[in-house]
């Protein structure tokens, strides 16, 4: 006989709920929300890797602008850029963005979600040993981002671009490059987190939000993105808007 209550239970204790699925579903939802509520016209996908954001803000967030993104590893980069076949407002830049422009060393690591210019280490939190390893290093072309910003605006006419950065250990160090009047020509951004530091360069999380809210930006979201770290948390995506552009009231 079929007991009605299973499911029931199956749900309350958590075995049918995908922690990692809960997150997008969040992140999907308010991204699509927030992104339309800004008009913006332009993402910045910095540390694109296999085009993981950039497929969900077309199939998920249901955004329809122009998407840039930026993936230095030249593997990647050429994942990414299949994908954008047949897409006219989706294209990539093979290139890391960072603090200086020119040439530097980028660390690609046995997991290349994990790749950075940045210097792994291991001694703030336990179990990434394996895939946060360097396996190869390579020279990547690199540019700050408000060079990136006025070549790109220039030569795609976009007036409300969104900066979303992971990369691995220098989202501060990129941002802070362009201090507070250069970040203000983005309405609105997103940053990974460090609550444990996975790399040389990491900036611990309360210091980033901080930084982040002396260069005008106020915090809308916080999205886990390490389900299956339990009961620790790692990492966390924080999204923000220019602080000139958030309403006196809730939407």
């Amino acid at each position: 006989m079929w007991d009605w209550k299973e499911p029931l239970r199956r749900l309350k204790h958590g075995r049918w709920v995908d922690q990692r699925r809960f997150y997008e579903v969040w992140e999907q939802t308010h991204l699509k929300k927030l992104l339309a509520a800004l008009q913006v016209d332009c993402v910045f996908d910095v540390g694109a890797n296999q085009g993981q954001y950039a497929r969900m803000l077309r199939q998920q967030a249901g955004y329809r602008g122009r998407i840039v993104s930026f993936e230095p590893i030249p593997e990647a980069a050429a994942a990414v850029r299949r994908l954008a076949q047949g897409d006219p407002l989706w294209q990539v830049e093979e290139l890391a963005l960072s603090d200086t422009t020119g040439e530097q060393i980028f660390n690609i690591m046995a997991d290349t979600q994990f790749s950075s210019l940045s210097a792994p280490r291991h001694d703030d939190v336990q179990g990434f040993e394996r895939d946060n390893r360097v396996q190869r290093q390579v020279p990547v072309r690199t540019e700050t981002v408000l060079e990136a910003l006025a070549r790109l605006q220039a030569a795609l006419g976009f007036q409300r671009p969104f900066l979303k950065l992971d990369t691995q250990g220098m989202d501060v160090r990129i941002v802070s490059a362009a201090g507070r009047q250069g970040l203000q020509r983005f309405v609105g951004m997103q940053s990974e987190l460090a609550v444990r530091k996975l790399y040389d360069n990491s900036v611990d999380y309360r210091d980033a939000l901080r930084t982040y809210e002396d260069l005008g930006f106020e915090l809308s979201a916080f999205v886990p993105n390490n389900a299956g770290h339990f009961p620790r948390l790692v990492e966390i995506d924080c999204i923000l808007v220019r602080a000139d552009l958030m309403p006196a009231r809730a939407m």
